[in-house]
């Protein structure tokens, strides 16, 4: 059976970046309260007339590039997001149309914070049982959007930005590539993150709710839980994964699921301090980040994971790059 190779990636971030000192007034709160209780330091906004798509579209040149690959050679788009530039038509035929891309289907996933791991296992099952030879997987969020800026439990927490990977179908690779993956939602608790409104509804577009608590309890255990399941999948021990990769979305979050699996610190990639959880995107721009500085390389064995409203939630083990 072919491998599903992950061959390239590349991101965008916005170039407005707020500081926690710089946040409303109105939030009352400070950096000192945001950073003991998120990790967070600051967060990149879309300006006026940024798109999730242009964000998206930039973050895929990128990660083409990175890949040394063609996009005319792309057959499959699927972006993850869940602050799309329409309610239709899906924004990633405007990604598809923007960079030439002629062949095969372009089509949104939403999962929100989940999206990046549903739309890579989705991509990878579309690889192995049909003609599609290579990929476009993105994350994009302008989440920013969708904030109600008076509430803090919220609005401290979030910002824009896009990550994009490429995706082959590779021959006599063995042991590459997207090794195991799983995806799971859970509706009974969709009550604890949602928005408040929508296009189904009276047509106002949804604020952000969460009840952070029941966020946190649900996230340590489902996070580890899917995590040991795709190891175990994958025919590895934990101790054979050289980065973890999760969802940026808190860091006791991530510390807890450090602690509970008693995986080293050193080896989880943060970027949450300086992009705040970026929802969909974060994992393919904490991704990207960690390869630019040098630190995953090729053939490096990379866990990631995420959850996100629904709930949904879901875990990849990979080994990053192809053979030389």
């Amino acid at each position: 059976m072919d491998n599903i190779l992950v061959t390239g990636v590349g991101s965008y971030l916005p170039k407005k970046i707020i500081l926690n000192k710089d946040l409303p007034p109105e939030l009352n709160t400070n950096d000192e309260w945001i950073r003991k209780r998120t990790g967070i330091t600051q967060r990149h906004v879309v300006s006026k007339g940024e798109l999730t798509s242009s964000m998206a579209i930039e973050s895929s040149k990128n990660a083409l590039k990175n890949a040394k690959v063609n996009s005319k050679q792309i057959d499959l788009v699927i972006l993850a997001t869940t602050t799309p530039d329409k309610t239709f038509p899906a924004t990633a035929v405007t990604v598809q149309s923007a960079l030439g891309i002629k062949n095969g289907p372009a089509f949104d996933v939403q999962a929100v914070c989940a999206g990046f791991i549903y739309a890579l296992n989705v991509a990878s099952s579309l690889m192995k049982t049909s003609y599609y030879k290579k990929a476009l997987v993105i994350g994009s969020e302008s989440f920013t959007k969708i904030l109600d800026w008076n509430d803090r439990s919220t609005a401290v927490l979030f910002g824009d930005g896009a990550g994009a990977i490429i995706l082959e179908k590779g021959n006599n690779c063995e042991g590459w590539g997207i090794l195991s993956s799983n995806f799971y939602s859970d509706g009974n608790l969709s009550n604890i993150l949602d928005t408040d409104n929508g296009p189904g509804m009276d047509g106002r577009v949804g604020k952000v709710r969460m009840d952070g608590k029941e966020v946190f309890k649900h996230a340590v255990e489902k996070l580890s839980s899917s995590l040991v399941e795709v190891i175990k999948a994958a025919n590895i021990n934990i101790n054979d994964i050289n980065y973890l990769i999760p969802h940026q979305a808190n860091i006791r979050i991530i510390d807890a699921i450090s602690k509970k699996l008693n995986f080293p610190n050193e080896k989880v990639i943060k970027t949450l301090d300086l992009h705040a959880n970026t929802s969909a995107a974060s994992i393919p721009l904490a991704l990207d980040v960690a390869i630019s500085n040098k630190k995953i390389k090729n053939g490096d064995i990379i866990a990631l994971n995420a959850i996100g409203g629904g709930l949904s939630w879901g875990a990849s083990i990979l080994k990053y790059g192809k053979p030389d």
